[in-house]
């Protein structure tokens, strides 16, 4: 299962037009009760889904995009058409954030990082707990929607939070993890506790995958 999830992200990115939604990998319910099965069954089927078609529609008219990767359209959205540019930002970013995020979780309860990946976290965060402790903080203060991730830069880990659909891929960075803060993510169980939410989301983290990831593009 993990290994398939890997691929379905990496073929996301890899993807050219029409783009299409990566299979979840697991059952609605795999990360009850820290994630519900009604929000897992929502944020794939329908709100990643609505990302897929409308960057699908934005792009439908403008076939010189065509042959470009998901990735390199995030990668130059900034000298985008200025007819596309904001349609491919958000749905273009959306798609390859859940893409990315439906692959690092399953149930995991207490689960941490082993490895190499625990020892950059260890020396550039203090400890797990501090990275934790950050990690969460970054997202509770993330205004409005948004994402929090891990990325290597200059040699180091960081954490960076960033607004609506925005991703390091838009800055030439693919990321190590992230977690969704859009209330669409945890709003069935949590409300509006959205420090509870990062809180919990640690039991489902994938820490197999978030190594392989730290592996291919975090050193």
């Amino acid at each position: 299962m993990e290994s398939q999830t890997a691929t379905t992200n990496q073929e996301a990115t890899s993807q050219t037009y029409p783009f299409s939604l990566p299979p979840l990998g697991y059952d609605f319910d795999a990360l009850a009760p820290f994630i519900d099965a009604e929000t897992m069954e929502l944020h794939h089927d329908k709100h990643h889904q609505a990302y897929v078609d409308n960057l699908n529609k934005a792009l439908a008219d403008h076939p010189d995009l065509h042959g470009n990767t998901l990735e390199e359209l995030l990668a130059k959205v900034d000298s985008l058409p200025d007819a596309v540019k904001t349609a491919v930002r958000n749905n273009g970013g959306g798609h390859a954030n859940h893409s990315m995020f439906w692959t690092l979780m399953k149930k995991n309860e207490n689960g941490a990082p082993s490895g190499s990946l625990a020892e950059a976290i260890a020396r550039d965060f203090g400890s797990f707990e501090a990275f934790k402790e950050k990690f969460n903080e970054a997202g509770v203060k993330q205004f409005g929607s948004g994402w929090v991730f891990l990325i290597a830069a200059g040699g180091k880990l960081e954490i960076k939070s960033m607004p609506n659909q925005d991703t390091p891929l838009m800055q030439g960075v693919e990321p190590i993890m992230g977690n969704d803060v859009w209330e669409h993510a945890y709003y069935v169980s949590y409300r509006n506790r959205r420090p509870e939410y990062l809180k919990q989301w640690w039991n489902v983290v994938n820490w197999d995958e978030v190594q392989r990831r730290y592996e291919s593009i975090g050193k």
